[in-house]
Formats: C-alpha cells, sequence, structure tokens
C-alpha cells in the first residue's frame, strides 16, 4: 500500500476511534453523578466515625471533575472500538507469527486487564478506610475531588496492569528473550512481590483480602511460568 493510502487509512480509523470516544465521553458525562455517588460511598462511611467530606478547591471544580469522569469512563467504553481499529490498522503490516502473537497477546490480556481493574475497584474503598484511619478522631479528613479521584484510578489501573503482567512474561520468552529458567530461579522473588503488593493494595487487618489479591496473581505468574517452560522445552527438542 502507497504512503499516502496508510495516511488516508490512519485517519480514518482514527476518526472513527474518535467518534467513538467522543459518544462515550458524552456517556460518562451524564452518568457522571452515579458513578460519583459510587466513589464518595467511602467516605461516607469514613464520615460516620469522623468529619470527612469530598471538596472542590476552584469555582470549576466540580465541572472539571465531571470531565474527568466523562474522559475516563469515555476511554473504558470505547476501548472496544479503538482496540480494533488500532489492530486493524497494524495487523496487515505483520507477519504471520506477528500477527498470531500480537491477537493471542491482545485476546489473553484485555480480560485479565479487566478483571484486574474489577479487583481494584473492588479494593479501593477498603483502601480508602485503611488509609483514612491513620488520623486521630479530633482531625476532619478533607479530600480534593480531582486528587481523590486520581488516587482510585491508580489503584484500579496498578491492578489492571499486574495482572497483565504474566502475559507479558511469556509475550517476552515466546520472542526469545526471557528464558523459563530465568522465570524459574526467580520465582520466590515474584512471590514475595506479589505478597507485597497485595499487601499494599490490600487493608493491613484483612487477611482475607490481600489472598483475594494474592492467589489470583500467583496462579497466573504459575501458569506464564508454566507456558514459558513448555515453549522452551518444545523450542530445544525441535
Amino acid at each position: 500500500m502507497p504512503w499516502a493510502a496508510h495516511l488516508r487509512e490512519a485517519r480514518t480509523r482514527g476518526i472513527r476511534a474518535g467518534l467513538a470516544l467522543a459518544v462515550a465521553a458524552v456517556l460518562g458525562f451524564v452518568f457522571a453523578d452515579p458513578i460519583l455517588d459510587v466513589l464518595r460511598a467511602p467516605i461516607e462511611a469514613v464520615a460516620q466515625t469522623r468529619d470527612a467530606s469530598l471538596n472542590y478547591d476552584s469555582v470549576t471544580g466540580a465541572f472539571d471533575l465531571r470531565m474527568k469522569i466523562a474522559l475516563f469512563a469515555g476511554v473504558a467504553l470505547s476501548s472496544p472500538v479503538w482496540i480494533y481499529e488500532l489492530l486493524a490498522f497494524l495487523t496487515p503490516g505483520l507477519t504471520r507469527r506477528e500477527r498470531r502473537y500480537t491477537l493471542g497477546f491482545f485476546a489473553a490480556a484485555l480480560p485479565l486487564f479487566i478483571a484486574g481493574c474489577a479487583t481494584g475497584f473492588f479494593l479501593f474503598p477498603h483502601m480508602v478506610e485503611l488509609l483514612t484511619g491513620f488520623a486521630a478522631a479530633e482531625d476532619s479528613t478533607i479530600l480534593q475531588a480531582a486528587t481523590y479521584l486520581d488516587f482510585v484510578m491508580k489503584i484500579v489501573l496498578a491492578t489492571g496492569v499486574a495482572f497483565v503482567l504474566p502475559v507479558v512474561l511469556v509475550m517476552l520468552n515466546l520472542l526469545g528473550m526471557l528464558p523459563a529458567a530465568t522465570l524459574i530461579r526467580g520465582w520466590r522473588y515474584i512471590v514475595v512481590a506479589i505478597v507485597v503488593f497485595s499487601a499494599l493494595v490490600t487493608p493491613a487487618a484483612d487477611a482475607l483480602s490481600m489472598f483475594l489479591v494474592a492467589i489470583p496473581m500467583s496462579a497466573l505468574f504459575g501458569a506464564a511460568i508454566a507456558i514459558a517452560w513448555i515453549h522452551d522445552r518444545r523450542t530445544a527438542v525441535a
């Protein structure tokens, strides 16, 4: 395909992805209040024992927060469209082997990322309760709305990325960049890192929540090591 044709295709697919993002962002803006009610629930729980509230530090703070929620919701809701457009643009230029690896990576990574984000969304109220609990009962917990939303999104995205890391390890192994032997030698460090991460994103007093994060992550990393080992054995035999 000529260079000009590539540019036309990129523009067409970019316009489609942009329109999907815009429509999804409008939906996110319309439903910002229910989303904000969910985000505000942990603060209301804290407010039962001490003075706690969500606040805005400027006249436009409430509007800015709605726009942020709309943007995050738009990216999430329109992800099937813009991911498809991205893959449809990239895959024709890949070899059959590269195309198979790319599609396999996305097919495995997307469900795991969604599952990880859902886990982070389930855990963030416990994180709010834990971290605000360090304040004395006589103190007030006054949270800036924009900072609070960023905090929640970091937890959700960090957990989503953590669930995708095993797929990244498998991809690196398939590309010949990370032997299974290296993963096997470092399994103790992987387990320690998983436990530390799980302890950080869950309340210290809630061991069940920690295990609910650590066990699936450990299973995913174990599966990644097993797949890498099988791949290396087949490669050595071939």
